[in-house]
């Protein structure tokens, strides 16, 4: 059973003077960009000649300067990643921005997790110490790796720390820590995804460059690493203010042009996606997971040459193998899922149905569970319940020691909380980080039901009833003459949409028409809107209750074109749907 939800529609501001749009937005995408408080075309859709100055961060000075003298010198920079996207696009961003500015020696590399654990640890650092590298630049972590960068200035290295987590009490002891989110930070774009971190260190290093007179002209197009950008940011899930929607939609126009690195131009390939519609929702759904799958069951290396590999032919090959491996991380994840679905017992569902704060989150474990593949299983179980969620699993088969992966809900922060309970209960969490809706810490298998014990209290303290009935916010009702395939690719187009600016969803009542079951899961729908007598097409994703829908519905849904039917055939994507009346059931 999964907890109803509430369908809120969004309140639109109160405005003057309504601004000057341009004639192609029409008047339903100018309300929906008015309700996420884009007031003009400038604030709906942001350029790059609007992106905030790099001016602000701490250390960006003294991070350019150590890049600056190891170009200069000709000195072995290390790029080391992290093996999620970010860190893989970021480890990619580094690596391509730092030769095209005359870094002659860069060499990269990013832990396995299976073997490493997260980050820059003392294990990896010695794993490294035979590359002897001058410099060692962290992206996408870094900010909670104390005893890594410790082992590495002991062997002589200097150290620079890129970062977007939020850190600890005290700073590791890196020469130079560029992260927005350290306190005192000047720069408003807190949002910036690990990879936005590093192409800002970038942009600052070209700057320094230039006025040194170290480069001809403007200095290398750094725009052209702007599709590794955006689907870094996109797939971090990190917020889309409108710096990292400029960011985002600048890599867009570049994957959409065919001009993205070959390797992304591959992944979009096997993953069956259209490069000239491609929107952001694709890089979440579709481009991001096949590079997180490699960092998640195998290594994040194969990821991250793809990422590098300028051979059409041979990005096409590594493309495919991540696709494998992915395919891999789907079966594993179901198998999890599942699982995880079944010792949820009724009575907690009863529990999480009637929007009770008596089970106000949720921990689970099996000793059988893949480490990479708990943050899904996680995220899975938070959409479907609407509580923060933490999965475990040994940190290797018949380990002690536990891997968790929290996912969180608007309202609760998880990393506050991760911290709230580590005070509360000193060394029961050996290690933890992350962010307002993710994050992850190591647990000792044996104080597991202590922690979930203090986890289920923290959060019945903080949540209440309201914060725990999950709501869907609608844009409305759509008028009938808005059903066509012109509002479909405005939608679209309109974005990119993502965390903060989310994508257009619109409710209604129904009446079904017609219905069949697609693909064990999933229902096709034709629908008929209340008064008319056109039908629609819809599909509800996951939406098989295994029984027959009600006559009538109130869906929350996304109108979409239907490349499938193609011309101007649209179709309805069902987002949620309850039963319009009594509930009665279609033929």
């Amino acid at each position: 059973m999964t907890p109803s939800r509430n369908i809120r529609r969004r309140q639109l501001p109160e405005t003057g003077q309504e601004a000057s749009w341009p004639a192609d937005v029409p008047p339903l995408l100018r309300r929906i960009y008015a309700a996420r408080g884009a007031a003009d075309i400038d604030a709906a859709r942001p350029r790059l000649a609007a992106l905030l100055p790099p001016d602000g961060l701490l250390d960006l000075d003294r991070a350019t300067g150590l890049l600056a003298s190891a170009i200069l010198d000709g000195r072995r920079i290390l790029v080391v990643g992290d093996f999620d996207c970010d860190g893989a696009t970021a480890c990619a961003v580094a690596v391509r921005g730092l030769r095209m500015l005359g870094a002659r020696e860069v060499l990269h590399a990013v832990p396995n997790r299976m073997v490493h654990g997260y980050g820059l640890s003392p294990a990896l650092v010695e794993e490294l110490a035979p590359l002897r590298p001058d410099l060692l630049v962290t992206v996408d972590h870094g900010i909670a790796c104390h005893a890594g960068i410790d082992a590495a200035k002991a062997l002589g290295w200097q150290v620079l720390v890129t970062d977007h987590h939020l850190p600890g009490d005290r700073l590791p002891a890196a020469d130079a820590i560029v992260n927005p989110n350290r306190e005192g930070d000047g720069f408003p774009g807190k949002s910036l995804a690990g990879v936005g971190v590093m192409f800002y260190v970038l942009l600052a290093l070209r700057a320094r460059l230039r006025d040194e007179g170290r480069l001809e002209g403007r200095g290398p197009d750094l725009a052209q690493l702007l599709d590794l950008v955006a689907v870094g940011t996109v797939a971090d899930l990190v917020p889309l203010d409108a710096n990292n929607r400029a960011l985002v939609a600048a890599g867009l126009r570049r994957l959409r042009a065919g001009q993205g690195c070959a390797g992304l131009e591959a992944l979009i390939e096997v993953s069956g996606r259209r490069a000239g519609a491609l929107v952001a929702a694709d890089i979440g759904f579709a481009i991001g997971p096949r590079l997180n799958a490699a960092g998640r069951l195998e290594d994040m290396a194969l990821g991250i040459e793809c990422l590098l590999c300028d051979d059409p032919a041979a990005a096409r090959g590594l493309a495919q193998r991540l696709d494998a491996i992915n395919r891999e991380r789907r079966s594993v994840q179901q198998a999890m899922l599942d699982e995880a679905e079944r010792a949820l017992t009724a009575q907690m569902l009863d529990v999480l149905a009637q929007g009770s704060g008596a089970t106000a989150a949720i921990c689970a474990f099996d000793p059988g569970w893949h480490p990479g593949v708990v943050g899904l299983v996680a995220s899975k179980l938070k959409e479907r319940m609407h509580r923060p969620v933490v999965a475990f699993a040994p940190s290797e088969p018949g380990s002690a020691s536990l891997r968790g992966s929290a996912r969180s809900i608007p309202g609760f922060h998880v990393r506050d909380a991760l911290a709230a309970v580590d005070v509360r209960h000193p060394g029961l969490i050996e290690r933890f980080g992350g962010h307002a809706m993710a994050a992850g810490l190591t647990l000792d298998a044996a104080r597991l039901q202590e922690f979930e014990a203090a986890f289920q209290a923290h959060a019945a303290a903080t949540l209440d009833a309201s914060t725990l009935q999950a709501t869907i916010d609608s844009d409305g009702a759509l008028a009938p003459a808005e059903f066509d395939r012109a509002h479909a690719e405005a939608l679209r187009d309109g974005g990119p949409w993502g965390q903060g600016f989310p994508e257009p969803v619109f409710d209604g009542m129904f009446e079904v028409v017609n219905w069949r079951i697609v693909g064990e899961r999933h229902l096709k729908l034709t629908l008929r809107l209340d008064g008319r007598r056109e039908t629609l097409a819809a599909i509800h994703f996951g939406g098989w209750r295994e029984q027959p829908p009600p006559v009538r519905l109130h869906i929350a849904y996304r109108l979409a074109p239907d490349d499938y039917r193609g011309g101007g055939a649209v179709q309805l994507v069902v987002e949620y749907a309850e039963p319009a009346d009594g509930g009665a059931q279609a033929d």
